[in-house]
């Protein structure tokens, strides 16, 4: 397990590099990348990116239920998007989308509702699949992240809200809004 990494760190805004090499190293960042996706409490996360435990190259897992069994893209590429937009995180109460880099901030993303994605598994192979509803919305996340592109940049890009989690008097979990 490695620990997760933070803005400002700028590792989270810099384009990742291609995998190129599918060996024993790719192997060991994949397994880090689990772990530590798999310890993950409060929130519980349903995808990681490598630059979130600082390393630099195009590589996401995804497990968007706990009993999902996880799924790994290399270089991936969205090839297609629906032009049907989400209005926030589908197939939840709380449309707020939310980052393990960016602990306690929320905010609500459009986007696709379908996509295409072209990407390499572990060995190398390449595979075109289409997506939709949750798991797109994890996959459009988790691919900005190899791109640079944090969520936090994409609601201020349409104009939303970003909110924090903070306390009311009585000591419950709320959300404030955060003025910018």
């Amino acid at each position: 397990m490695k620990p997760i990494v933070h803005v400002p760190n700028q590792v989270l805004t810099t384009q990742t590099q291609t995998v190129t090499v599918f060996d024993k190293r790719l192997t060991k960042l994949i397994e880090e990348m689990t772990a530590t996706l798999i310890a993950t409490k409060n929130p519980k996360g349903v995808g990681l990116a490598a630059p979130q435990i600082g390393q630099p190259w195009r590589v996401f897992i995804t497990r968007p239920k706990e009993e999902s069994v996880i799924r790994v893209f290399i270089n991936p590429e969205i090839i297609k998007r629906s032009d049907e937009e989400t209005d926030g995180v589908p197939e939840r109460e709380n449309k707020l989308e939310g980052c393990l880099s960016i602990p306690k901030i929320w905010g609500k993303v459009k986007r696709a509702k379908t996509l295409s994605l072209r990407f390499q598994d572990e060995q190398g192979r390449w595979h075109e699949e289409q997506f939709a509803g949750f798991l797109a919305t994890i996959i459009q996340h988790e691919t900005d992240h190899t791109n640079g592109i944090l969520f936090t940049q994409r609601v201020l890009e349409q104009k939303g809200t970003l909110f924090q989690t903070g306390r009311d008097k009585d000591g419950k979990e709320v959300l404030e809004e955060i003025t910018i």
